[in-house]
């Protein structure tokens, strides 16, 4: 619904300055032809970067069309300013590049939509470029055949417009706004909402330059307004998708994939900065290192599937029973670490408590214990070597306690039932 809205503003907007009969300057148009000849370019250098890193098809062949549209753009540009340097007239009508460029692109981009709704997965890469090259030669044909009608000087009894020719590239970008609301439904990101936008822009700027008579009248400086503006917001799209793929990237740097905590990489680098601020607050802080008991025995009894949902499930209670200065961890395998700051051994120990108390009341099977050893900073160690050493020797000698209990209870059994 608001893609119509905006729209409608476009076209009418477009109407209404017709009826005005203002008219723009040469230079006007000409500054922005070359503002949107540099967009198109750097939008394009962004587009070949985020391809090298996804293999996005469909960045790829947008960033195509809007190459060509760029190039076709600064031809034209070139020809006029050139013309307007030596003092010669300046054609009235717009010139044939521009609706040969917005045909291009809007043929790329109904193309590269498609692609990506009907083939999203890349099956036979040798006829895939055979279809790009087809369609670069569509593309020179189409150019080849718009450009004489794209040149023919408009009649003022026309009709409502008096350039048919824009049509063709009104009726693309149309068609691609539609595919733009389909592909919402599946992804909102803000890269999506800006391809969405762009269509429109695009789809009111080739009906407003329909209803152009001149090259410099309101029609046409509504148009070249919004192909400029589409350009910009196809950029500005791009960045934002460009920082929200290098959070995702960072994120993934330090996280574990399965459980979500920190990985053993943030761990490393979490224990020096709580030894700084430990030092200069002079407080303690605990580091806390947590072994599933019998992940192996859960493995070979109900599968790796179970096993991993066991990861999960110990790693979704130490985020829930984690401050948010406290750092939870994947230390390794089936390993797990707390780091605790302004925390002594006495938190420590409650901490460890209410975990196991959690994981024995959250529901599922098989159930789940953990062993836990602590070390607390400055008593066991002054540096993060010393301090997983400590911690790592305390876990293991309460394995080693546990297991020989664990024995002797079973002693205790058998010589019950004899």
């Amino acid at each position: 619904m608001a893609s119509v809205v905006l729209l409608s503003l476009l076209v009418g907007g477009a109407l209404w300055s017709r009826s005005l009969e203002i008219s723009s300057q040469p230079q006007t148009c000409l500054y922005l032809d070359i503002c949107g000849t540099l967009l198109s370019f750097f939008y394009t250098a962004n587009a070949l970067m985020r391809f090298r890193s996804t293999r996005d098809r469909t960045t790829l062949l947008i960033a195509a069309g809007f190459a060509l549209a760029g190039v076709l753009e600064m031809a034209g540009s070139f020809g006029a300013a050139e013309r307007i340097a030596s003092g010669s007239p300046v054609s009235s009508q717009a010139p044939a590049s521009w609706v040969v460029g917005g045909t291009l692109l809007g043929l790329f981009f109904v193309v590269a939509l498609a692609t990506e709704r009907w083939m999203p997965a890349s099956r036979q890469p040798g006829r895939e470029i055979g279809a790009v090259l087809l369609l670069a030669g569509v593309g020179g044909y189409l150019a080849s055949v718009i450009s004489p009608a794209a040149s023919v000087v408009p009649e003022a009894s026309a009709g409502l417009f008096f350039r048919p020719v824009e049509m063709i590239p009104a009726l693309l970008f149309l068609a691609a706004s539609f595919l733009c609301v389909r592909r919402l439904r599946r992804s909102a990101r803000a890269y999506d909402y800006a391809l969405l936008a762009v269509a429109i822009l695009n789809t009111g700027s080739h009906f407003s330059a329909g209803f152009s008579l001149g090259f410099f009248d309101g029609p046409f400086f509504v148009a070249e307004t919004c192909k400029t503006l589409s350009y910009g917001v196809m950029l500005i799209g791009a960045m934002l998708e460009q920082e929200r793929l290098f959070e995702q990237a960072q994120a993934q740097a330090i996280c574990d994939s399965l459980t979500g905590l920190a990985n053993y990489r943030r761990l490393l680098s979490v224990l020096p900065a709580e030894l700084d601020r430990a030092r200069r607050s002079d407080k303690p802080f605990s580091l806390v290192l947590l072994d599933m008991d019998g992940l192996k025995a859960i493995n070979d009894e109900f599968g790796h599937l179970t096993g991993s949902r066991a990861l999960v499930r110990l790693g979704s209670v130490l985020r829930l029973n984690s401050r948010a200065i406290d750092t939870a961890a994947r230390y390794g395998g089936d390993e797990f670490a707390l780091v605790l700051p302004e925390a002594g051994i006495e938190i420590a120990t409650r901490v460890v408590e209410r975990i196991r108390e959690r994981l024995q009341r959250d529901g599922e099977l098989p159930r789940l214990s953990v062993s836990a050893g602590i070390a607390v900073f400055p008593q066991d160690g002054e540096t993060p070597d010393e301090l997983l050493a400590a911690a790592d020797r305390s876990l293991y000698g309460m394995k080693n306690r546990r297991s020989a209990a664990g024995h002797l209870q079973s002693i205790a059994r058998i010589a019950a039932c004899l």
